[in-house]
C-alpha cells in the first residue's frame, strides 16, 4: 500500500523504466501512483507505446537523431539554470566508463527535472544513479529477485557495488521477506527495507472453483521465459517420471517459444505427445489457458514471489511450486497448494 499521508509532502517522483512499455511490476507501480495527485516522470528508451496513464510524463528516446536533440536540449537547459551542478555532473560522467554521450542522454533530464525521489527497479544500475544523492533527491531502489539472489553471488564485483552504495540509499523495497533477508548480506542493516509484495487487481480475474476431479487426462501449464532459473529441465524430467506411471497428462509450458535444448530433452525423454512448448502468449490468453488447467507447476530454482502463480491463484487453478525464494510467503503447503524442494 501506499502511504498517501507521506506522498501529500511530495511534489514528484521519477520512475527509471528503462524502457517504456515495462515489466508487469514497474506498469502497476505507475498505476498505484496516479491518484496520488504527483507529478510522475518516467525515464526510459523507447521500445513501444507506453500505456496511456493520465498524471504521467515520459520521457523517452527513439532514435539517434532525437538523442542527440535531448543532449542538446538539456545541455543547454542546464547551462542556463544550472551550470555549477551541471559541472559537477560532468565531473561524475568523466570517472565512469561507458560512453559519455549515453550516460548525459541518461542523466541530464533527470538533473534538469530533479524530482524529489528517484525510483530504480534494478539494483544492479545503482552506481549508475548514485549521484542522484548529491542532488538532493532521495534514491530508492527495488529488491529483485535475480539482482539480489543469484547475481551477486556470481559476481564479486557487483556484490562490492552493493557493499558501497546500499548504505546510501534512502530505502529499498522488496517483494519478499526472503529477499529482504538475502540483501541484508549487503548491508549492515535491513531497517531500511520495506516488504511490499505484488498485489492483483482481483477485479481482473475471474475465480473459478475446481470442484471436479480432473478429466482423463490431466492438464499441467507453465508459464515463464526461458531462462536457466525457471529450471524447465528439472520438470521434462518429472514428466517423463509421469509417464512411466501412465498417467496420461498434457503439459504446456507458455513463454519460451522453440528453445533448442529442452526440444532436445523432450525428444530423448519421448514426450512430444504430452508436451507443448508455446510463445510469450497475450494475458487474455495466458488466463485463459491457467483457467483451463487442472495444475500450475513452477519449477524454479529462484523467485521473488511469482506474479504466474498469485495469478493463478486469484482465478482458482491450483498451484504446484518449488519451495524457492518468497513462495512459501505465499503457498501455505497442503491448504492453498503445494511446495516441494528445490530440483525434485
Amino acid at each position: 500500500m501506499i502511504n498517501k499521508t507521506v506522498l501529500k509532502k511530495i511534489c514528484s517522483v521519477a520512475i527509471y523504466t528503462g524502457v517504456s512499455k515495462s515489466t508487469t511490476f514497474i506498469e502497476r507501480l505507475i498505476g498505484s501512483m496516479t491518484s496520488t495527485g504527483i507529478d510522475i516522470f518516467i525515464f526510459c528508451s523507447e521500445n513501444g507505446r507506453p500505456h496511456a496513464t493520465s498524471g504521467v510524463k515520459y520521457f523517452t528516446a527513439k532514435g539517434k537523431l532525437h538523442q542527440l536533440l535531448i543532449v542538446i536540449r538539456y545541455t543547454i537547459l542546464l547551462l542556463i539554470s544550472s551550470p555549477k551542478d551541471k559541472n559537477k555532473l560532468d565531473k561524475f560522467i568523466d570517472s565512469q566508463s561507458g560512453s559519455k554521450f549515453r550516460k548525459r542522454l541518461k542523466y541530464y533530464p533527470v538533473l534538469y527535472h530533479r524530482p524529489d525521489i528517484f525510483h530504480l527497479q534494478w539494483a544492479k544500475g545503482i552506481g549508475d544513479w548514485i549521484w542522484v544523492k548529491d542532488f538532493g533527491m532521495k534514491l530508492i531502489v527495488s529488491l529483485r529477485g535475480a539482482h539480489i539472489n543469484y547475481s551477486p553471488i556470481a559476481d564479486e564485483e557487483l556484490a562490492e557495488t552493493y557493499r558501497t552504495h546500499f548504505k546510501n540509499v534512502d530505502a529499498f523495497h522488496a517483494v519478499s521477506e526472503a529477499i529482504k533477508q538475502e540483501a541484508g548480506k549487503y548491508m549492515s542493516s535491513v531497517d531500511k527495507v520495506e516488504v511490499i509484495k505484488s498485489g492483483l487487481n482481483l477485479n481482473e480475474f475471474e475465480y473459478r472453483e475446481h470442484l471436479e476431479l480432473p478429466s482423463a487426462v490431466l492438464k499441467i501449464v507453465s508459464v515463464g521465459r526461458n531462462h536457466w532459473k525457471k529450471n524447465y529441465v528439472s520438470a521434462l524430467d518429472a514428466m517423463a517420471i509421469l509417464k512411466t506411471h501412465s498417467l496420461k497428462f498434457d503439459y504446456n509450458i507458455a513463454g519460451i517459444g522453440e528453445d533448442e535444448a529442452l526440444m532436445f530433452q523432450r525428444k530423448q525423454l519421448e514426450l512430444e505427445e504430452q508436451v507443448n512448448f508455446l510463445p510469450l502468449l497475450p494475458i487474455n490468453e495466458t488466463k485463459a489457458l491457467i483457467t483451463s488447467a487442472d495444475v500450475l507447476l513452477l519449477p524454479s530454482v529462484e523467485e521473488g514471489i511469482a506474479n504466474v502463480v498469485l495469478e493463478a491463484m486469484a482465478l482458482g487453478t491450483l498451484v504446484i511450486s518449488t519451495d524457492c525464494g518468497g513462495m512459501k510467503e505465499v503457498i501455505q503447503d497442503g491448504k492453498n497448494g503445494f511446495l516441494v524442494p528445490l530440483r525434485d
